[in-house]
């Protein structure tokens, strides 16, 4: 729009003439328009962007230079950010079970440090086999005893 196109034209005229010429450089507002009080302008509309609405906002100031742009136009809500991916496992395989055959001299403390590291977690051993045990320092040669992860 030159300067000589607005001589002799409203303030109001004005800011017709930009709002349609604004619609015509397709900034991305949808339904822009504009209500004017004295030399004050309130822009309507919706757009994609909080920077769309802003430049529009510019371009108005640009072309008639109200003395305040008072800017309602709507802001779409952003798109959800999509949820991450989850790797999703399988169902595990049953873990193996693990067997000890009783050997001539084996205690539930040699065969736990054997398997666990440590003498001290006998109870483990014994309470997996309790259907087979009754005390934990008599395990008999040839007994076959279930040994927990």
């Amino acid at each position: 729009m030159g300067l000589f196109d607005l001589l002799g034209k409203s303030f109001e005229d004005k800011v017709n003439q930009a709002i349609t010429e604004m619609k015509a450089m397709n900034l991305g507002v949808r339904h822009l328009g504009a209500q004017v009080r004295g030399k004050v302008v309130t822009l309507t509309g919706e757009a994609p962007s909080r920077e769309i609405a802003t430049m529009a906002m510019q371009k108005l100031d640009e072309m008639v230079s109200p003395d305040n742009i008072i800017n309602t136009i709507k802001v779409d809500k952003p798109a959800p950010e999509p949820e991450p991916l989850v790797e999703v496992e399988s169902d595990p395989e049953p873990p193996t079970e693990r067997y000890h055959m009783v050997a001539a001299g084996d205690t539930l403390g040699h065969i736990s440090q054997k398997y666990y590291g440590k003498a001290s977690a006998y109870m483990k051993i014994f309470e997996a086999n309790r259907d087979i045990l009754n005390d934990p320092n008599l395990i008999k040669v040839g007994q076959k005893l279930k040994i927990p992860e």
